[in-house]
């Protein structure tokens, strides 16, 4: 792993980050000049004074992104500031532009106040055809993604949150298959009740899931616990409904699927052997997962599934934000919905004719992904 980061501290120090402008007119004559730019561009300009939806059409806003993050929660990484998170909302908008065509840009902002992250992403909702929110902490990105929503008219999407639960409900689709179990018999266990984890859990209940019990790091979220958060709050509403207590340990057992939003190392052998019989295991903390997947397996795991591209399953969100986006882009979509992810989750399972526990989902790399994903938004 060590050579992968210094390789990459070479390749951006070579060229100088990843991302660049390219122009899509010519600039070799006078002529080109007038319509670019003075005198021609006037047109333009009068035409979208008189109607706004013009700008979609006639500027870069129609297939434009923004990436926009405040630093504060970047990778596993923890709060490292705006310029330290731009090396990743750069790679993000290279993983738009390369799997959906999507023109993304980075925008990392030097405050963690809410309502002026709020303030500022409405000042520069002009110019773009979508926002993407990426690597907020939580529990504010929820009220931030909740007011975006509501405020403007164009496509808003934390993709911590819906990227990661859609790709993951795929996942849980064939997996499922494969176990030959229906949604509705099994037990979920979710660790880590941050944007992720949040997010997971209410895609699969509103997809039909019954059973599952979110876990942070004090426990099962149960109603009567009176620390909990107004998020956590609400989980608590909606999950467990047992009301179990306890800890991990506790209420992993007799469990059909585990799945790892949280951190390194926190699931063990002992506590795969006391899950159900055929345990799926999506262990997801990046670098390392809450399992590592050799443990998992000798302990008895069925399906697993990790965020690494070293091992078979990888659970990547590129499975999913740059299609959500090329969809909504085209289809003129100004909100995008839980119906709309869950189409794309099952279209992205439906991209494997015979899964099995080591093929669950198309590779990371698989560009017709995208294509598949932007079907299902409309």
């Amino acid at each position: 792993m060590n050579d992968v980061y210094q390789e990459s501290l070479e390749m951006h120090k070579k060229y100088q980050g990843k991302l660049a402008i390219v122009s899509k007119v010519p600039l070799n004559t006078k002529e080109d000049l007038s319509l670019a730019y003075t005198p021609g561009v006037a047109e333009i300009c009068r035409v979208i004074a008189k109607d706004k939806e013009q700008t979609k059409l006639l500027t870069l806003k129609g297939n434009t992104v923004a990436v926009i993050t405040d630093g504060s929660a970047i990778l596993g990484l923890g709060n490292l500031g705006p310029e330290a998170a731009l090396p990743v909302m750069e790679g993000k908008c290279i993983l738009f532009k390369e799997f959906a065509g999507v023109d993304a840009w980075p925008i990392c902002l030097d405050t963690q106040d809410e309502e002026e992250i709020i303030k500022t992403v409405k000042y520069l909702a002009p110019v773009f055809g979508g926002i993407n929110i990426e690597d907020i902490s939580a529990p504010r990105c929820f009220k931030i993604e909740e007011r975006l929503k509501a405020e403007l008219n164009i496509p808003v999407m934390h993709d911590d949150q819906h990227g990661t639960a859609t790709v993951v409900l795929a996942g849980l689709i064939n997996a499922l298959k494969v176990r030959g179990t229906n949604k509705e018999e099994v037990k979920i266990v979710v660790s880590g009740a941050g944007a992720a984890g949040v997010a997971i859990t209410k895609l699969l209940l509103t997809y039909g899931f019954k059973d599952i019990i979110v876990c942070d790091r004090q426990g099962a979220i149960y109603e009567e616990r009176e620390d909990l958060t107004p998020v956590k709050k609400e989980l608590s509403l909606i999950t467990n409904r047992l009301k179990m207590i306890g800890g991990l340990a506790e209420v992993i057992k007799g469990a059909d699927i585990f799945i790892g939003v949280s951190s390194a190392g926190i699931l063990n052998s002992e506590m795969v052997k006391i899950m159900n019989t055929k345990p799926i295991i999506f262990a997801l903390a990046n670098p390392t997962p809450e399992i590592m997947p050799e443990e998992a397996k000798n302990a008895g795991a069925f399906v697993i599934a990790t965020g690494r591209s070293d091992y078979p399953n990888q659970i990547n969100n590129v499975l999913v934000f740059p299609g959500v986006f090329r969809g909504a882009l085209d289809n003129g979509v100004k909100q995008i919905t839980d119906l709309m992810l869950i189409r794309a989750a099952e279209s992205l399972a439906g991209m494997i004719s015979g899964p099995n526990t080591e093929l669950i989902l198309p590779s990371p790399l698989n560009r017709e992904a995208a294509k598949i994903v932007a079907a299902a938004i409309y």
